[in-house]
Formats: C-alpha cells, structure tokens, sequence
C-alpha cells in the first residue's frame, strides 16, 4: 500500500508580530513633526482581531496607516490579510477606522482554493477542514506542483504551507 503524504494550507497572523508593529508605529507617528500633535493611536482589540486607529483628519489617518504598514511588512506580517473599514467621523473632526486582522481561510477561499485544485486534474484530495484546507495525495511531487500552481494564483489571501509529512 502506497503512503499517504499530506499538506496544511493556513492563513496566519502572527499576533505578537503585530503588537510589535503597533508599537514601533506608534513611536514614530510620535514623534514625526506632522503628526506630534495630531492626537493619532494605534490600538489592537477585540481578541486581537481589530485594528482600530485614530487621528485629526483623513490626510493624517492616511499617514498613520502607511507608517503602519512599513512596519508591519518589515517585520514580515502580509498586508493581504489586513480588511480595511470604512473611515468615520469621530467627536470633533477627528476620524477612525477599523482594520481586521484575517486569521484563518474564509470558507469562500477555501472553495475556491479546492475548485481550482480539482481543476488542475492533479491526483490529490482537497478537504475544507474549518479554516484550513487540507491535501492528500501518494505522489510527493504531485503535492510540490500543486504547491507551486497554487502561489502561481492570487486568491487575496495570503497562504503558508505547513504539516507537510509523509504517513
């Protein structure tokens, strides 16, 4: 009987990666002369799902954000798994805006990923496992082509491939 070989595809975001981002951010909206008094935050809630961010105006929370993301790609956190909100007015003429954080492969994704596999004519199985999907097949190499045909494709997510064993 033929083994088994197996791979996870996730879609994480390393939380603590993010605090660390926030707070490098935090310092240099800080301390940029525009943006001193400007009364700008960055704050993570809501079980460390939500961004929620906050300044003066648009120009200003559009200038918090991009300081954001630079830190957040330096330190290796994907921006495609950042959902932006709508921007709000707040008290005053102050805005915010909501940014969730995706954690896990939404179920839409996660068909789609499976259809596009399964069009792909490979000798692998594709099974939705919550917010992971899982693929199965005899042939190592298989799995390394559907690997790469799947970072070949733009699902708006960003993907890691993990738990790759052979049984």
């Amino acid at each position: 009987m033929a083994a088994e070989n197996s791979f996870d595809i996730v879609s994480k975001v390393d939380i603590q990666e993010v605090r660390n981002a926030i707070d490098q951010a935090s310092k240099e909206v800080h301390a940029r002369f525009d943006l001193k008094d400007s009364k700008s935050e960055i704050k993570l809630a809501e079980e460390d799902k939500v961004l929620q961010l906050a300044s003066e105006n648009e120009y200003k929370l559009k200038a918090v954000i991009e300081i954001l993301q630079q830190k957040m790609v330096k330190r290796g956190i994907p921006l495609k798994n950042l959902e932006y909100g709508k921007v709000e007015a707040a008290t005053g003429s102050s805005v915010r805006q909501k940014i969730t954080l995706q954690q896990g492969i939404p179920s839409e994704k996660a068909k789609d990923i499976v259809r596009v596999i399964k069009d792909s004519k490979k000798k692998v199985q594709a099974t939705i496992q919550g917010d992971t999907v899982r693929i199965t097949g005899k042939d190592r190499d298989t799995l390394q082509e559907v690997i790469a045909l799947l970072k070949g494709k733009d699902f708006g997510i960003d993907m890691q491939f993990t738990n790759f064993r052979s049984n």
